[in-house]
């Protein structure tokens, strides 16, 4: 098939690179010059396991291109993908603008029959915005073209993008029209072989569907996050009762490791569109306002558990290992690293960082601070620290010598936020260990 997707984002251009693995003729098409000219180059402008070798392969097979010319990219595709960003706006709602505005293009170009899909998270009712639109702009042509829009949502974590595109759970199409069900059964076939995993709903249930299911796992993260809190103050383990409820198959273990928040480009703006959603249709959504709330203060426990073991923060100088919201990616939106180190250079302290993928990413947003100190490696954010914080689990951070780590912080302080490491361990090599829903074990005396 001769698919457009529009966007060069995370959503679109793994969907893109995905579905020309699998013999789809993709056009990516983006009005980012820089962008296009870096994928032209063979280089890839995010950091997503598994998605530069994979992009490669289909440029070098002819199966993928990509452009900045809007006609040619309608013109090449039959069914145009729309993976365009949806960030929140001042009160929260989703912001629908870029999705508008490549409806209206669509509907600028279009010369014969277009299935638009909505890939990008937005919020219910926009694929009937997005209707209005197209016709408006054919309209204004003078001109009268077929076309359909549906909803399909993507459910891809960052770090695990390409493995959710191609072997997701489900595939979730939101159309009563039996051509379009036609049609993407067709576009996913390759996806869908094993067991069939497309699942029809209404356009409008498809939109929900997405923000429920972000909602809910950002719910049982604060849950969690709640649960931790409470058992700091009755001197319990949160590991043991993560493990108590976890092996309830009603629950599970995904999505209730305690820690220091969620972040990233999905949960925080989903929970709020979909909170001020409810608002605008006069119902108080108060688990979602908890959810957030719950969120926002968790961010703030690391500043919190420094404050309360180390006193006056000024002049202090803190390692920070993790900046990325979580491993296998280099995506600091919303990230808890961020929170705390901007706090901590409020209160006069200093930052020796340091993360795998992400240095680029915090030099961007920050740029030179005499504050700052980007480490080459995680041994070298340590050195002359007096504290350590653990902001994102990475693999690389797991295994350490605590006795060589004693000796490198000179308040020997560990802040985990990750509840990475047992608390026993680092006592014994003469440290101190906060972790979340922990604090009160295993303290160094």
């Amino acid at each position: 098939m001769n698919i457009t997707v529009f966007g060069t984002g995370y959503v679109g251009l793994v969907a893109g690179a995905c579905l020309a693995e699998v013999g789809h003729q993709v056009t990516c098409m983006d009005i980012n010059p820089e962008r296009i000219q870096q994928l032209e180059r063979g280089e890839n402008p995010i950091f997503e396991p598994g998605l530069s070798a994979i992009l490669q392969q289909n440029r070098a097979a002819g199966r993928l291109r990509f452009t900045t010319h809007t006609a040619e990219a309608v013109a090449s595709g039959d069914i145009l993908f729309i993976a365009v960003g949806t960030p929140p706006d001042e009160d929260g709602t989703a912001d629908l603008r870029y999705v508008l505005n490549v409806a209206r293009s669509i509907g600028e170009h279009m010369q014969g029959y277009k299935l638009i899909v909505d890939k990008s998270t937005v919020p219910v009712g926009t694929a009937e915005k997005v209707t209005a639109t197209v016709t408006e702009a054919l309209r204004l042509r003078g001109v009268e073209h077929p076309f359909d829009v549906c909803s399909n949502p993507e459910f891809m974590k960052e770090g695990a993008a390409i493995e959710d595109f191609t072997r997701g759970a489900r595939i979730i199409v939101g159309t009563e029209n039996e051509q379009v069900k036609s049609l993407m059964r067709e576009c996913y076939a390759p996806y869908n072989r094993n067991h069939d995993k497309l699942m029809f709903m209404s356009v409008r249930a498809a939109e929900l569907t997405k923000y429920a299911a972000n909602a809910m796992l950002a719910t049982k993260i604060s849950f969690m996050n709640e649960i931790a809190c409470l058992a700091e103050r009755l001197e319990v383990d949160i590991e043991d009762v993560r493990r108590g409820i976890g092996s309830d198959p009603r629950i599970g273990y995904h999505f209730i490791y305690p820690g220091c928040g969620y972040g990233g480009s999905c949960f925080p703006k989903d929970v709020k569109a979909l909170e001020q959603t409810a608002r605008q249709l006069g119902y108080e959504p108060a688990l979602l306002g908890a959810v957030e709330a719950v969120n926002t203060r968790q961010k703030q426990t690391l500043f919190t558990k420094l404050s309360e073991q180390l006193g006056d923060l000024h002049g202090k100088t803190i390692a920070v290992w993790g900046l990325a919201f979580k491993p296998d990616t280099d995506d600091m939106r919303e990230a808890p690293s961020r929170t705390l180190m901007e706090a901590l250079w409020q209160a006069g302290a200093r930052v020796q960082a340091f993360d795998p993928e992400a240095m680029s990413e915090c030099r961007r947003l920050y740029g030179e601070r005499d504050d700052l100190m980007l480490a080459g490696d995680r041994i070298q954010a340590v050195k002359g620290a007096d504290a350590l914080v653990i902001c994102t689990e990475w693999k690389m951070f797991r295994s350490v010598d605590f006795n060589w780590l004693a000796g490198q912080l000179t308040d020997k302080l560990v802040v985990d936020g990750r509840n990475l490491y047992r608390p026993e361990a680092l006592s014994n090599a003469g440290l101190r260990y906060v972790g979340v829903g922990r604090s009160n074990l295993a303290m160094a005396q």
